[in-house]
């Protein structure tokens, strides 16, 4: 694993106090685990997500970009009739430093617009100001970061270097990111399902967002 990445593999404590609004792992020692796709839907690569998370009897909670929901409106309603969960990744997927508060805030309604109700909001790139998080909360959003992120995404890793972001992080009640992108699939269809098996040989379970006790501080 770079180490470059390695703050951003697993943010350190000191990050994570910033956004304590913010879920980024159920503190818990029951060993289950949050496993989450950003950037989708995509024809193709959401759909085969789907197929490999049925495969292992795994849950997961899709993030999906407002636009791509306008464009793949079928895949979209493959991920509604289907066991998974869906939340709010962004109309346009740009960070909110590019964009000011009040465009950022416009962008998540017109996201809604798109996905209809939902319950989660992760910002693009991961990238968000903690004092907007109460608007966002206002909305009946929960925001959601990650304990451990693939980096599946980065080309200059190998799929072998992404599933070693994972297994070497992984541990009760993380918040897990993938992303069903194109961008990602070269890592994704290797580093998948070789999580997915590690996850099932090591005993572990798959839960979705939605069972996480939100009394619970969640870092």
């Amino acid at each position: 694993m770079s180490k470059k990445k390695s703050w951003i593999v697993r943010p350190p404590e000191w990050i994570r106090w910033f956004f304590p609004d913010a879920l980024w792992r159920e503190k818990t020692s029951k060993k289950c685990v949050f496993l989450t796709f950003d950037d989708g839907p995509i024809p193709g690569v959401t759909p085969w997500v789907m197929e490999q998370l049925e495969k292992y009897d795994a849950k997961g909670t899709f993030f999906c970009v407002g636009d791509n929901v306008r464009k793949y409106p079928g895949v979209f309603q493959l991920l509604q009739q289907s066991d998974c969960q869906v939340g709010n990744h962004g109309y346009q997927h740009t960070p909110g430093h590019q964009l000011g508060k009040k465009a950022f805030l416009k962008d998540i309604d017109t996201c809604l617009g798109f996905t209809g109700s939902v319950k989660w909001y992760r910002p693009p790139h991961g990238i968000i100001f903690p004092w907007w998080i109460p608007a966002i909360r206002r909305k009946g959003l929960k925001v959601v970061l990650w304990d451990v992120l693939s980096c599946d995404y980065d080309r200059s890793l190998t799929p072998r270097q992404v599933i070693e972001n994972v297994l070497e992080n992984i541990r009760p009640g993380s918040v897990i990111v993938f992303h069903d992108s194109l961008k990602a699939w070269p890592n994704l269809k290797i580093a998948l399902p070789a999580v997915l098996t590690w996850i099932k040989n090591n005993g572990y379970t798959t839960e979705l967002l939605t069972s996480i006790n939100q009394n619970k501080r969640t870092l």
